[in-house]
Parts: C-alpha cells; sequence; structure tokens
C-alpha cells in the first residue's frame, strides 16, 4: 500500500478514535471576544447544575452587554430559572450598558426590554429588586427621569424608598445635587429619608464637595444625626486621614 494511504487512513484513524479532540479543538481567536462570548454561551447550556448555570449565565449576559451584544444579553435572562439571579443579570446589563453611552433611543429601548423581563419575574421580592436595579441603571446612565419613573411605579412603600434613595446615591457620585434633592425629596418616610441624607452627606465629602454636603446636612431632621453628618464633614476637611463611618 503506498505510503500517502497510509497516511490517509492513519488520519481518519486518529479523528474517529478521539473526537473529544475534534470537538475541543479552538474555533475563535484568543482576542475574538465576539466569538469567545458565543462559545462561552454555548458550553455554559451544557452545565449540569442550575445554580452554576444561571450564574455563569449572568456573568456572560454581562460579558455580552459590556461588548455591545445587547439584544444578546437580554435573551440569556429567560435562560435563568432562579429569580434572584434573573434580577441580578437585569442589573448586569443595565450597568454594563449604561457605560456605554449609547444613543438615547436605543437606551431608552433598552429599558423597556428590561422592564419587560424585569415584570415576567413572579417572585415578588426580586420584581422589586429588579426595578431598583433598572432605576438605578438608568441613573447611573443619566436618565434621572426615567428612574424616577421607575421608582414611582413600585408599589411596595419600603422598597420604592429604598429605589430612590439608591437613585440618590448614584446622582451624588455624578455630583449631581438638584437631582439628588430631587430623588430624596420623594422619599415618603423622614426616619430613612435622614439617614439617606447623612449617606449622601458622606459621599460629597468623600469626594470633596464640601458645598454639596453641607447642603445635605442642613436637610437632615433629627439633631443626632445632624450632629454627625456636621462632624462628618468637619472631620473629613480637618482631619482627613482619621475620618471614620459612625
Amino acid at each position: 500500500m503506498p505510503i500517502n494511504l497510509w497516511v490517509v487512513l492513519l488520519a481518519l484513524l486518529i479523528s474517529t478514535a478521539q473526537p473529544a479532540l475534534a470537538q475541543d479543538a479552538p474555533v475563535c481567536a484568543a482576542t475574538d471576544k465576539t466569538c469567545l462570548i458565543k462559545t462561552l454561551e454555548g458550553l455554559t447550556a451544557t452545565i449540569p447544575g442550575e445554580s452554576e448555570r444561571d450564574q455563569t449565565w449572568r456573568e456572560t449576559a454581562k460579558l455580552m452587554a459590556a461588548a455591545g451584544m445587547i439584544d444578546e444579553a437580554v435573551a440569556i435572562i429567560p435562560k435563568i430559572k432562579t429569580p434572584d439571579t434573573q434580577a441580578m443579570t437585569i442589573r448586569g446589563i443595565g450597568m454594563a450598558t449604561a457605560g456605554l453611552k449609547l444613543p438615547k433611543e436605543k437606551q431608552d429601548a433598552l429599558f423597556k426590554q428590561l422592564r419587560a423581563e424585569a415584570d415576567k419575574i413572579t417572585h415578588a421580592p426580586s420584581h422589586a429588586i429588579a426595578l431598583t436595579y433598572i432605576g438605578m441603571s438608568q441613573a447611573f446612565a443619566g436618565d434621572d427621569a426615567g428612574a424616577m419613573a421607575t421608582s414611582a411605579s413600585m408599589t411596595n412603600v419600603s422598597l420604592r424608598n429604598k429605589a430612590y434613595a439608591e437613585t440618590a446615591e448614584i446622582q451624588a457620585e455624578r455630583n449631581d445635587l438638584p437631582a439628588v434633592i430631587k430623588s430624596i425629596n420623594a422619599i415618603e418616610d423622614s426616619g430613612y429619608k435622614d439617614k439617606e441624607l447623612f449617606i449622601i452627606t458622606r459621599i460629597f465629602s468623600d469626594r470633596q464637595q464640601f458645598p454639596h454636603a453641607l447642603e445635605i446636612a442642613r436637610l437632615i431632621g433629627n439633631p443626632y444625626q445632624k450632629s454627625q453628618a456636621y462632624l462628618y464633614i468637619l472631620t473629613k476637611q480637618t482631619l482627613p486621614e482619621s475620618a471614620a463611618t459612625p
């Protein structure tokens, strides 16, 4: 038998005897993120454990969103079985895409998609968490009106107040005092509002935005928390290295 024919037969034997090697052969370039993400998506579907699979779906969706594969990322959400992981996936997609600085029409369309997926969650606490995360993502993206509307749509008062507070903290990180005040004023519980005002005072102080911090501190009604806010502002200015969180 000619040598060339032996080579062909040997190659055929190897390929049929070792199918796993053929399946595992790399098909993506190491720097081809889109290809690698799609490969990861396929691998995730084969994970037997529900918890591990859901967590990997979540991280895959975040990567897709960050890579601009928005529709693909949103399509991952229904594959996840655990309600709280669905909520966390919605958050991950929203926060990742907020950093892409999408045109307003695309941004609005995305948040509409995320809201539609959130409303499919039948577990009430997870549904509320998902809405909170959507509002946070909207605030992070600079869509304050959308964040306020999302928070206002929540029926549970405590969770609605928490959503306003989370939005206010993100707005404080942006140094947007008027937006912070608007979000804070929407909080209906005075005790919770004072607690959040103190947190916002700290955020502004940590960012060396002392005029903003003082304006927020002045809104605190509880004398003790107000004194602690003033104390934090003064300590940050006088002894910045020793300023501690009470």
